[in-house]
């Protein structure tokens, strides 16, 4: 039995013979009355602040969902930015090393051209050097020869004045 202020305030008891005493039971209906209805007000104010709670828990819930799937979404963007960041390093790497290979195969030729030039050069200066080895040769050869035969020409004039020079006494 659900008892609010209003019937606990109308309510009538039955007279009876050396009952309470109706003023004493008045007041007490008054103050359970009273109590009642700050009790039922309490009741209304607090299903009203758990209507509140449950609506900001519902709010709470829904963030912590949206938060938890906005978390899982960065988690994957990360990821994705992490594979997306490596393979673009990758992509780089490679890049680089190619130029690296081009460039070092670049400079292998021209080494091995200017290894090239270097042996036709110095094959070049023994061919000079042997040319003028030979044309020197061939000078102090001529000069030898020549010395010769001044010497020759020398001992034919002296053989020729000692002839002379004998010959003039003789006659």
């Amino acid at each position: 039995m659900s008892v609010n202020r209003i019937d606990l305030l109308n309510h009538t008891f039955s007279r009876a013979f050396r009952g309470y005493d109706p003023d004493e039971v008045e007041n007490v209906l008054h103050d359970a009355a009273d109590a009642i209805a700050r009790l039922n007000d309490e009741r209304v104010r607090l299903m009203n602040r758990i209507a509140q709670l449950e609506e900001r828990l519902a709010e709470f819930s829904r963030r912590e969902t949206e938060l938890r799937d906005t978390l899982v979404a960065m988690q994957r963007m990360v990821e994705d930015a992490k594979i997306t960041a490596q393979k673009e390093a990758q992509a780089v790497l490679d890049a680089a090393q190619g130029r690296a290979e081009h460039v070092t195969n670049q400079a292998n030729l021209r080494l091995a051209r200017v290894l090239d030039e270097i042996s036709d050069a110095r094959k070049l200066k023994a061919q000079f050097e042997f040319k003028v080895r030979s044309v020197i040769e061939s000078h102090l050869k001529l000069l030898e020869m020549s010395r010769m035969e001044d010497a020759r020409m020398e001992q034919a004039a002296a053989d020729l004045a000692r002839r002379a020079a004998g010959s003039e006494p003789d006659e």
